[in-house]
Formats: structure tokens, C-alpha cells, sequence
């Protein structure tokens, strides 16, 4: 069963992806209601929105979007067992990584990860701005958690040719007088190779020409585009994040 409430609530963050400047930032539907900010204080699972971290991991590593993931049929071994991914995108037993991240397959996500290592899907995303991940199967699927700033930051360095800049919400501070007090500087990082975000955007504007983002184009939005969407158990959290 869906999880339904009579009073659904979201956030939206919008930066410049070239210097890490918050251009917008919505945390509820009304603060005079609730306080609370979501866009900065909740941390959520993202979902299926982190699978994008793990495919860069592996690109990274020298696979490629034609990369085959194969044996999907196939149980993962943890600590706790054998586990089988729920998937209703495909019953495939092999595809592509670009087919992959396309359909939001769960399993071919989950085997990725097990092919490039979960300590690298952790650390690539540490470079990304989001930190404190757990290195188990279930990452691949979100199960971590982040915050709508932390991820839409973390999206920006695909859009930036790899450099991950640090998320910045005042550009200055003067005085009354116009003495300036304070000047924001642009902290840069290359996060991942320019070839990984260029691969990366092209898979994720997939995603929206034909995949699970592809209302956004019946609904008639025609800009070039990239981005993922990402659900949590019984639609708890919806995400899209991209650029």
C-alpha cells in the first residue's frame, strides 16, 4: 500500500553547477506551518537517485556505458544471506550499464556494486560532498542517507565537467557604509574525470528522453536535460535531481 497523507510536503535546492552558489531554496510548503527546512535538515534515503554515484564509480574504474552486467538472476551474498533485489523494471539476466541506470534496474545496480566494490562507491561519493555512507549492498539502492542540498551539490559535478563545487548561500556581507566584510571564495574540487561526467550526463539524459524521468518530456519539456529519479519504500520519498 502507498503511503498517502492529506498535507504532502517537499523542497526543492537550485544552484549554479560552474561556482556552487545557491540560486533558490525551498524548504516546506509554508514556514509560518513548520520551520523545519528540508531542503538542508532532512536527511532522507535517496532512493534509486544514488544508483548515478555507483555507475560513475564504475566508470571511474574503466567500465563503460556498454559495459554488460551480466547473471542478474542471480542472489547477492551479504552477512545476513542470499538476497534477490526486488526489481519491477526487468526480468532480464543481463544488460547494459547505460540500459541499466535507464530502467532504474534494482538487481544490475546491486551487481555493480559488487563487481566495483562498495568502499568505492562510498569514497567517490565522499568526493561528491556526501559522507558517512554505509559500504553494504543495499547502497546501491539508496538506503544511505542525504540531504536535498547535500544531493543536488553532488549532481552539480556531472554538469560541471567533474569539479565538485562547494555549496555557497552568501556571496558577500557588507556594511552599512558598503565596507565589504566578507567575500565568499569558490572551493573547488575535481571529484571525478571530465570523460566520467561527459559519460555520465549522456546516460542520464537517457533517463529522460526514454526512461523513468520520461513524463517530464510528454508533459513538453523539449531543453536538452539530465537527471534521475529516485523512490523509497512504498513512495515515501519521490526525487528527481538533475541539470
Amino acid at each position: 500500500p502507498f503511503v498517502t497523507s492529506p498535507y504532502l510536503q517537499g523542497a526543492l535546492v537550485m544552484l549554479e553547477t560552474t561556482t556552487g552558489e545557491v540560486v533558490a531554496m525551498v524548504g516546506g510548503r509554508d514556514y509560518w506551518e513548520s520551520k523545519f527546512n528540508r531542503a538542508v535538515q532532512a536527511r532522507r534515503q535517496p532512493g534509486s537517485a544514488f544508483k548515478t554515484f555507483v555507475y560513475a564509480a564504475a566508470l571511474e574504474a574503466g567500465y563503460t556505458p556498454a559495459t554488460l552486467i551480466e547473471h542478474l538472476d542471480e542472489p547477492i551474498e551479504t552477512f545476513e544471506g542470499a538476497w534477490t533485489p526486488e526489481d519491477g523494471h526487468s526480468d532480464a539476466s543481463a544488460m547494459t550499464m547505460r540500459a541499466a541506470l535507464k530502467i532504474s534496474s534494482n538487481r544490475a545496480a546491486v551487481r555493480m556494486l559488487e563487481m566495483i566494490g562498495a568502499p568505492a562507491a562510498v569514497s567517490y561519493a565522499g568526493r561528491l560532498g556526501l559522507a558517512g555512507l554505509p559500504p553494504v549492498p543495499s547502497l546501491a539502492l539508496g538506503s544511505g542517507e542525504g540531504t536535498l542540498f547535500d544531493m543536488t551539490s553532488a549532481y552539480g559535478a556531472f554538469a560541471a565537467e567533474g569539479q565538485w563545487h562547494r555549496p555557497s548561500l552568501i556571496r558577500r556581507v557588507e556594511d552599512v557604509s558598503g565596507t565589504v566584510l566578507f567575500t565568499a571564495e569558490d572551493t573547488a574540487a575535481p571529484a571525478v574525470t571530465p570523460e566520467t561526467a561527459f559519460l555520465m550526463t549522456s546516460m542520464l539524459q537517457d533517463v529522460l528522453d526514454g526512461g523513468t524521468a520520461w513524463k517530464a518530456r510528454q508533459l513538453g519539456f523539449r531543453l536538452p536535460a539530465a537527471g534521475k529519479t529516485g523512490t523509497t519504500n512504498d513512495y515515501r520519498d519521490a526525487w528527481f535531481v538533475g541539470y
